[in-house]
């Protein structure tokens, strides 16, 4: 279920954000499965360079991680705490990127997998603003509801997408939905043109949305999104939002 909030939470601030950060970090680098340099890191999980070089110090230091150059990769002293027998879910892996997501905008942000003709969310982080949407990990909505299952849909072949149109009886979940078939053609079209999906009040009044699909080796695993309230919506943070979402989409179809 999503939810549109108004109240406070809580403040994750600064008392845990180092610990947060060191364990971003080790996250990263192991799902990375190569080395990674620490400008990638930086870029990558939004952490300051000054703060990243003590932390991948310490890091090196505990065995943890090892430095070649100027290259990380997992360390030795991993192995201590468990045997890493298999690989990371994808859920592991895009967490760590939704949540620098979040950090640089503070707006709700997600990673949303294909189900169905739905999309169904796989992590989410929420904005720390008192006005924010939610998203809760597990919930599903259709496809044509979301900016990130209108991303996913543009990425799908022609023959999935005219299928999609024929077998669906599209829900208006607010008089700016877009469910007309052709409506949706010319969505798509503009989604392959630009690479960007965007949903304005379509599934909650009042919630602009912005996503883009994930390819790797070919495959669509998936797609980033950002929930951004009209009232803090605006040129600006749509470019700041459309540019972080191209980044971090290629930070995980990197190989």
């Amino acid at each position: 279920m999503t939810r549109y909030s108004g109240s406070m939470g809580d403040n994750h601030s600064s008392p845990v954000k180092s610990a947060i950060r060191t364990l971003d970090i080790i996250e990263y680098v192991v799902a990375r499965d190569r080395p990674v340099i620490a400008q990638e890191i930086a870029e990558a999980l939004v952490i300051p360079v000054s703060s990243l070089s003590y932390l991948l110090t310490t890091l090196v230091e505990r065995g943890y991680l090892a430095r070649d150059g100027r290259r990380y990769a997992p360390g030795p002293g991993l192995e201590r705490l468990q045997s890493r027998t298999a690989s990371f879910t994808l859920a592991e892996r895009v967490a760590p990127l939704v949540r620098a997501l979040r950090l640089q905008l503070n707006e709700t942000a997600s990673f949303f997998i294909r189900s169905g003709w739905e999309v169904e969310a796989l992590v989410t982080e929420t904005s720390e603003h008192a006005l924010r949407y939610a998203v809760e990990v597990g919930s599903r909505t259709p496809l044509h509801g979301f900016s990130a299952g209108k991303a996913i849909l543009a990425a799908l072949p022609d023959a999935e997408v005219a299928r999609f149109l024929a077998e669906t009886d599209r829900q208006a979940f607010t008089p700016a939905t877009i469910v007309s078939a052709e409506g949706l053609r010319d969505e798509v079209d503009d989604i392959r043109r630009t690479g960007v999906a965007r949903t304005r009040g379509e599934h909650s009044p009042g919630i602009h949305g912005i996503g883009r699909a994930v390819i790797v080796d070919g495959v669509l695993i998936g797609a980033f999104s950002i929930a951004i309230p009209s009232v803090r919506f605006d040129a600006a943070i749509e470019r700041r939002a459309v540019g972080l979402l191209a980044r971090t989409a290629a930070l995980l179809e990197a190989p």
